[in-house]
């Protein structure tokens, strides 16, 4: 039986484990997972890059950014994004331990809400969100990717 998930901050050294959860996460090859990437993640000190320990093996992450804002003084919000637990430990409570994590992190924070956007096809990981807390019938979330951005006049 496998150890609970341990949760901790990326080091250089899961580079290659998360180049291959992400790979699961998208079907992209120009995903490319870069040490000094890593390394400049964890010297910022608004955002967290976890992954989740099992028996000294990788099994998922997340990124969470805390984002300055306007609207309610030094109260901040956090963006979440790229959550992904491998394909063999789903259910197993890694996802679960990612989420508490970024909740303990965003409430030292002191931020106002957590935000994340999933695909519209991953009805799965929705279900996984709104038993986890998450709200998906109060906001939309809008996406406009740097291929589409307008060129420079």
């Amino acid at each position: 039986m496998p150890s609970a998930p341990l949760v901790r901050i990326a080091t250089p050294a899961d580079r290659g484990a998360l180049q291959t959860l992400y790979r699961q996460l998208v079907d992209d090859d120009r995903v490319n997972v870069t040490t000094s990437q890593i390394e400049a993640l964890a010297q910022d000190t608004r955002t967290r890059l976890f992954v989740a320990d099992v028996d000294g093996m990788v099994r998922g992450t997340v990124i969470v950014t805390v984002c300055p804002d306007a609207m309610y003084a030094d109260q901040p919000f956090a963006v979440i994004e790229n959550i992904v637990v491998d394909t063999q430990c789903r259910g197993s409570g890694v996802g679960r331990a990612l989420l508490c994590e970024v909740e303990r992190f965003c409430l030292a924070q002191h931020c106002s809400k957590m935000m994340l956007l999933s695909s519209v096809a991953r009805a799965e990981a929705h279900r996984f969100f709104e038993r986890s807390g998450f709200a998906g019938d109060i906001k939309r979330g809008f996406v406009k990717y740097r291929r589409q951005f307008a060129p420079t006049v």
